[in-house]
């Protein structure tokens, strides 16, 4: 198996940026792997691949180069195993200078029920790509297991606008051209042709411009939290199609296009929110389906503690069928 290609079938992406570690875990090479994410790089692949993941809260798992958004957390077969792992990786370290002091937290936490729980169904992002129908289906389902063991579920319009992710995309690919500019050339000639030309439309920017894009990092976090401070839980996809050709960079291969596929995943980065993902169900054509379930910033033993709640209770149609790839 070579990791740029899922372990499901080599056709389809793994997702980036923590493709190895995505395919590592679905085909088995090992039980517990880390990835970053600054946009949906840990939950995309595991969305696209079957996993459940965690997108931490900010700061709760020290970074070696934080930065604005990024963060690092496990993926693995199934939420007891990244659940186990948390308790390694949530350590303090004060050579992360962004680290929060976040109480202690209780990995092996268990969700006796959901009665009373208020969730939310967020189905529109309102930036990038619809959702298809298939995923929309299966996520929607999730609220009703939910809901059927009495919790409150309300849907959840639209936060974030595609404005608000032109100008992240924009102040992303300014901070990368600056990057790609301290390489030598002979690196710059190693840098794939695609995240070449998408970070040289950087330069299109002037410096207020430049603020102007900063700045919907601030926009989008308080927008996030203003809207999900109210529930418990918030339920979405975790992509609006799912995985793609193996070969192709991004759903929409023009690398002048804003990112269409992180409209439900990046607005948790900016507000330092946790994000956990499991499996779902499949598309007729067999392609894991996964949902996000996310909730207040310090809350990650809860959030992982209801993706266990669910995935213990998914439909058998839903139950990655991990002895197929072993």
């Amino acid at each position: 198996m070579e990791f740029h290609a899922a372990a499901w079938n080599p056709e389809w992406t793994t997702g980036g940026s923590s493709a190895g570690a995505g395919a590592a875990a679905a085909a088995g090479y090992g039980p517990l792997h880390v990835g970053t994410d600054i946009g949906g790089s840990i939950r995309l692949p595991g969305g696209w691949q079957a996993l459940a993941t965690l997108k931490p809260s900010a700061g709760l798992i020290p970074l070696d180069v934080p930065y604005i958004g990024r963060a690092a957390g496990p993926m693995g077969r199934g939420v007891a195993d990244i659940s186990l792992f948390m308790s390694i990786l949530g350590q303090p370290d004060l050579r992360d200078y962004t680290a929060r002091p976040y109480p202690a937290m209780d990995w092996a936490a268990e969700l006796p029920g959901v009665r009373g729980l208020k969730v939310a169904l967020h189905l529109d992002a309102n930036a990038g790509d619809p959702v298809e129908p298939e995923i929309a289906s299966a996520v929607s389902a999730v609220a009703e297991v939910f809901a059927a063991a009495g919790a409150r579920v309300q849907v959840l319009a639209p936060f974030i606008d595609q404005g608000m992710l032109d100008r992240l995309d924009g102040f992303w690919r300014t901070r990368s051209l600056a990057d790609y500019r301290e390489l030598p050339a002979s690196e710059q000639a190693k840098v794939l042709d695609y995240i070449a030309a998408w970070c040289t439309d950087g330069a299109k920017f002037d410096g207020a411009q430049t603020i102007r894009n900063f700045g919907a990092i601030d926009q989008m976090q308080k927008a996030t939290i203003a809207a999900t401070s109210a529930y418990d839980l918030v339920i979405s996809p975790v992509s609006p199609m799912p995985a793609f050709r193996a070969e192709q960079p991004m759903p929409n291969p023009d690398p002048h296009a804003t990112m269409s596929h992180i409209g439900f995943t990046v607005p948790y980065n900016m507000s330092g929110q946790p994000a956990a993902t499991v499996n779902c169900g499949f598309t007729s054509d067999g392609k894991p389906i996964g949902v996000q379930l996310s909730g207040r910033v310090g809350a990650d033993d809860q959030v992982l503690a209801a993706a266990s709640w669910y995935e213990s209770r998914r439909p058998a149609s839903a139950v990655p069928n991990w002895l197929a790839l072993d």
